[in-house]
């Protein structure tokens, strides 16, 4: 099965600090093993490198796109003029996330994350604990 990995989830297990919740832990763990996969907006990766300029994350952009490319569990999306049509179609109050929640409604991905507000959203099934 395929997934795709919000921010904060990626930031997570890249850096092994702060907890990942255990039903997503485990479809990391399986993917890793072969058994699923795993997609990571480009998104995620301004994210990160907004974060990691300000210190408020330990790992670095290139840490991060280090470990994406060691393991064929992962790939990465670009945006694209559907994911920010869908974008447009969704009342969330942060851009970033909003284009996340876009992705996964375009590609029929479920969301590996701990925000419950993307719960509220339509089309988007998250898991987490």
């Amino acid at each position: 099965m395929n997934y795709l990995m919000d921010t904060v989830t990626i930031t997570r297990h890249f850096s092994k600090l702060g907890k990942v919740g255990g039903k997503a832990k485990r479809v990391i763990k399986e993917a890793e093993e072969g058994k699923h996969h795993l997609f990571i907006s480009v998104v995620s990766l301004f994210e990160i490198m907004y974060l990691a300029e300000r210190n408020r994350i330990k790992i670095s952009l290139k840490a991060s796109l280090d470990k994406i490319h060691s393991k064929s569990c992962y790939s990465i999306v670009d945006l694209n003029a559907d994911i920010i049509l869908a974008a447009s179609r969704i009342q969330f109050y942060e851009l970033h996330d909003r284009l996340i929640l876009a992705t996964t409604q375009y590609m029929e991905l479920e969301v590996l994350s701990s925000d419950e507000r993307f719960d509220e959203v339509a089309n988007v099934k998250r898991i987490w604990s």
